[in-house]
């Protein structure tokens, strides 16, 4: 059976540049620390898509609609249907200066924020800078490897996905849910309180729960401080 627009599934999947086959993105531990993209503290875990919500690329959320639980394929993505054409008005000639009264040192290849805009260096030398507004891929075809690993069917299991989503840095098993006459209560374990951006992340979970089950109204968030005893003092 494949997939319609609303199903929560997850997916791991490898992203190559076509033209290098380098590996630019994974959802695989290993695959990254094999290609020397791995990042400290990154969660590798198949990741949640709910289809048609555009948490992926168009055109491989498209190509989802094929697939089917456990499949394994191979998509392929032109440029104008992953990051665009490469646009050579986004590329700029700047003062060496400017970079460096922001504290910035520039070198090739660096990724650097100017104007509230991210861009590459591409050149430095002469007291200017090349910056590349351009996407990292534009101009890319890229070759997606993506697995089907599971479609979520029970609701508590795409409410806790969900929750997952926007505070993975904890077990997804510690927060606790209820549903009882339109009202959500989620329970939040103390490894939560404190993460950076916590309220906003609730916020985006209420978001998120409230517009894909109608039938829940409100969302709340309990975070419980419990006496410790003697054997779990420090």
């Amino acid at each position: 059976m494949t997939f319609e627009k609303g199903d929560f599934i997850l997916i791991d999947y490898v992203g190559r540049i076509k033209e290098t086959n380098e590996v630019f993105d994974t959802t695989i531990e290993e695959v990254a620390k094999e290609h020397g993209i791995y990042r400290e503290g990154a969660i590798y875990e198949p990741k949640l898509v709910a289809v048609g919500e555009g948490w992926i690329l168009k055109a491989l959320e498209e190509k989802l609609l094929e697939f089917e639980v456990g499949e394994e394929r191979v998509v392929e993505i032109p440029p104008e249907k992953a990051y665009g054409h490469r646009d050579p008005s986004k590329i700029r000639l700047i003062p060496l200066k400017r970079l460096l009264e922001k504290g910035i040192t520039p070198r090739i290849g660096m990724r650097v924020e100017y104007n509230g805009r991210i861009a590459i260096v591409r050149t430095v030398g002469s007291g200017r800078v090349q910056l590349d507004f351009n996407h990292p891929l534009a101009g890319k075809t890229l070759v997606y490897k993506v697995k089907v690993v599971k479609k979520l069917e029970e609701r508590e299991e795409k409410i806790l996905a969900l929750i997952h989503r926007r505070i993975p840095i904890v077990e997804v098993e510690k927060f606790k849910i209820e549903i009882e006459d339109g009202n959500l209560t989620v329970v939040v374990p103390e490894e939560a309180f404190y993460i950076d951006g916590i309220q906003v992340a609730k916020r985006g979970i209420a978001n998120d729960i409230m517009k894909f089950f109608q039938e829940i109204n409100s969302v709340c968030f309990i975070e419980r401080f419990e006496r410790k005893t003697s054997e779990q003092q420090p």
